[in-house]
């Protein structure tokens, strides 16, 4: 009686300093911050990305913009439109923070040098009804104008805004919400805005959104389960607070260590709470298990602690290292996924096994433990599973072969793709303004092309290496498909065109260096010079074609940019004159041709340490075998699936490989782990398995349903990334928990003999 008080004064205390430094971790939630920062999916250490950031430094970003598009479905030329527009032009200049530069048809001027060198400035649009027809007829003779000011069908034109580079996202917010207030005032026909910045307002938002909506769900999920497996409040009560400890500890720690929720880390919540109540069901259900048996609560946890305390910490280790192969992925947002969730997964262990055994002991015993009913109910399907099994091997072998071949075949349509705004779904309004802007403006993925010349004996502003840059720019807008917006060619097109009076037959290359000095002396002087910074590097030996390009997949434009390479490599100036696709986007598309080879070396790593760690627990390379084959063969299936399906493999469907494996393995530990129990015990080989198959069958069935459901919850997210996620981790963990149920004890009856004492 003594022993039993000094007992329950430790656990007490237990509790308390578990529950007083929860306490302290959660006060790290006040410290919690969003990013959705585009440039750190950028390859890490990779010298395409080192060269951008040289590049850009030498000019400027290539991202920070905002485009909004105005509809007027009569046309655009109509004068109480144009004054509308151009009231709004001027009130966001003067108005909205951050904002460099505001330029719209309606602000623009065209210089022409007249007989005798005179220059005027003629506006593009005189705001004269008389001259509206002249005015449209010079717009559309501009090309420059068209697909960047003005759009092609004459019903819509361009505001182009350039702000702050770098904008942090309380500034673009502050910027963002004066903008909107402006715009909603004139309550045009419709308006569409894209650029980074809103991107950015949208994300950050929803992930907030998302993150507390995936919390609340996950909770009442895992509530009705309790309900349906252990019928009580204690069933409820215990494993839900050990959870909810477990997710606090995870996110706390992130807000003390100042890392930040990205958009995969929005579905942390959702993962913490599947992956620590898989290892909650399995405790506690052979907890109630000894109950049952007339243990006392001491012992039953004594018992439960040596039976399943092992098996659990083994999944922990298998489930952390399929978070932890994500490092792979040279992708810095995937990589502190993996870590994070890696080292959830642990902290979620190290409660569980702390203080869920306390809160057994407190607690008093569940009064519906003498029912045995219900038990028997699953002992008897289980049984006649496991007899049906058995008898029917090997249709169940040739069944699995076919699938496999199947699924080889869909593998082998899989291909790795990625659209700028995939993410979203088709009904997102701010997708949709993107899409409006990317059929109408030339496209609103950001398109770079660095020209450096390699020969110290030339010039960029000779004839020669002009003309070569000429013949790069027809080729990106004829072939290629980009929409070059800015140039040093078609500056000086331009120029060349206003020193002719404004001729559209003029806008082309002056034909004389005398005539490219007096030009190169006039781009100089404007804006004081700066300019030309957005054109030139500071000595002038390095240059940039900067534009737009449609968003048709980087898939497509891989190929597109292989032709280009071969194009530029057969120019007259090779080894002279170098041209380099670079960019935001660019970067990015890159980043997913890496993902493929990242994702087969993180597989790899993982599936050798997991089987490493099987053939380890039974000293015996058949079963590390026989453990892996039913896991791989769920990620073959929904490969297949994929392929068939057309869903294509980006950063989202790509790590779902890596985070199934590591979680779909637990119940072959368990199942395995109780096989091998029992046959310490000296059970043969046929009555062990039969026992550890229906004794862990209960247990294996209701994680699986809880980890399926609880990633079919991100089906509601609205990113497609975060939806494929969900969707495809919930087939593949139902896939598994079938081949656990039919295979597993198949392979073992066959091919797997242990070896007898004495």
């Amino acid at each position: 009686m003594v022993g039993e008080i000094k007992l329950k004064r430790k656990a007490r205390l237990v509790f308390i300093l578990v529950l007083a430094a929860t306490i302290l971790v959660a006060l790290g939630l006040f410290k919690l911050r969003f990013d959705y920062d585009f440039e750190k999916f950028f390859p890490a250490d990779d010298e395409e990305s080192v060269f951008f950031k040289q590049h850009r430094a030498k000019f400027e970003s290539d991202n920070d913009f905002l485009l909004i598009a105005i509809e007027h479905k009569q046309g655009i030329f109509n004068l109480p439109f144009l004054n509308k527009v151009d009231q709004l032009t001027k009130e966001l200049n003067e108005k909205v923070p951050h904002v460099l530069l505001v330029a719209s048809i309606t602000n623009q001027k065209e210089t022409l040098i007249l007989p005798g060198g005179i220059k005027v400035e003629n506006p593009y649009i005189h705001f004269n009804s008389k001259l509206l027809k002249q005015d449209s007829t010079r717009i559309y003779n501009s090309k420059e104008l068209i697909n960047s000011l003005v759009s092609k069908d004459g019903k819509s034109l361009c505001i182009f805004i350039r702000h702050k580079d770098y904008i942090v996202k309380k500034e673009s917010d502050v910027m963002l919400a004066k903008m909107n207030s402006i715009i909603d005032k004139y309550n045009f026909e419709g308006v569409h805005i894209a650029g980074r910045t809103v991107g950015q307002k949208l994300y950050v938002e929803k992930m907030i959104y998302e993150m507390i909506f995936f919390l609340c769900l996950s909770a009442v999920l895992i509530v009705i389960f309790l309900i349906i497996a252990f019928r009580s409040f204690w069933g409820i009560f215990i494993p839900l607070f050990v959870i909810l400890l477990s997710t606090v500890w995870v996110i706390g720690l992130m807000g003390w260590f100042d890392e930040p929720i990205n958009i995969l880390l929005v579905t942390l919540p959702c993962i913490m709470f599947v992956v620590g109540m898989s290892d909650v069901i399995h405790l506690v259900s052979k907890y109630l298990d000894a109950l049952r048996e007339d243990h006392s609560k001491l012992d039953a946890i004594k018992i439960t602690l040596k039976e399943v305390g092992f098996s659990t910490f083994v999944t922990a280790v298998t489930t952390s290292l399929g978070f932890f192969t994500l490092y792979f992925v040279n992708v810095q947002p995937i990589q502190v996924f993996g870590i994070v969730a890696g080292i959830g997964v642990f902290i979620a262990f190290v409660i569980t096994m702390l203080l869920l055994p306390v809160l057994l002991y407190l607690f008093p015993s569940p009064l519906f433990i003498a029912e045995k009913r219900n038990e028997n109910v699953w002992s008897v399907y289980l049984r006649k599973w496991f007899i049906f099994v058995l008898r029917k091997r090997k249709i169940i072998l040739a069944t699995y072969i076919v699938i496999c071949a199947v699924s080889f075949i869909g593998l082998s349509f899989m291909k790795t793709n990625n659209f700028l705004m995939d993410d979203l779904r088709a009904d997102e309004p701010l997708k949709q303004d993107f899409n409006y802007l990317d059929k109408h403006y030339g496209g609103i993925r950001p398109f770079e092309v660095a020209v450096t010349l390699k020969d110290s004996t030339m010039n960029l502003w000779d004839l020669e290496v002009l003309a070569e840059m000429e013949k790069v720019e027809h080729y990106l807008e004829t072939v290629y498909g980009a929409e070059v917006k800015n140039s040093l060619v078609g500056t000086l097109k331009v120029v060349n065109r206003s020193a002719h009076g404004g001729n559209p037959a003029e806008y082309k290359l002056p034909t004389t260096q005398r005539e490219l000095k007096k030009y190169r002396r006039a781009i100089r002087g404007i804006n004081q010079g700066k300019y030309l910074r957005i054109l030139l590097d500071e000595n002038e030996r390095v240059s940039r074609i900067n534009g737009n390009f449609p968003d048709i997949g980087n898939h497509a434009i891989a190929k597109k940019n292989e032709e280009f390479k071969r194009f530029t490599d057969g120019l007259a100036l090779k080894g002279k004159l170098e041209f380099k696709v670079t960019g935001t986007a660019h970067l990015f598309d890159k980043n997913m041709r890496y993902l493929s080879v990242n994702l087969v070396e993180g597989l790899s790593f993982e599936i050798v340490l997991v089987a490493l760690i099987m053939g380890f627990l039974y000293k015996s390379i058949r079963m590390m075998v026989i453990s892996m084959i039913p896991n791989l063969i769920p990620l073959l299936v929904i490969s297949g699936i994929m392929g068939f399906c057309g869903v294509d493999l980006k950063i989202s469907t790509a790590i779902i490989f890596t985070i199934a494996l590591g979680i779909a393995i637990d119940d072959t530990i368990h199942i395995l782990g109780k096989f091998k129990f029992e046959g310490l015990k000296g059970k043969s080989k046929n009555y062990a398995l039969k026992t550890a198959y229906l004794t862990t069958g209960k247990a294996m069935i209701l994680t699986s349903l809880v980890l399926c459901s609880g990633f079919f919850m991100l089906v509601f997210s609205s990113f497609n990334g975060t939806f494929y996620m969900g969707l495809l981790l919930c087939i593949t963990l139902f896939v598994a928990l079938i081949t656990e149920l039919t295979l597993l004890p198949v392979l073992i009856f066959m091919f797997y003999n242990p070896k007898r004492k004495g």
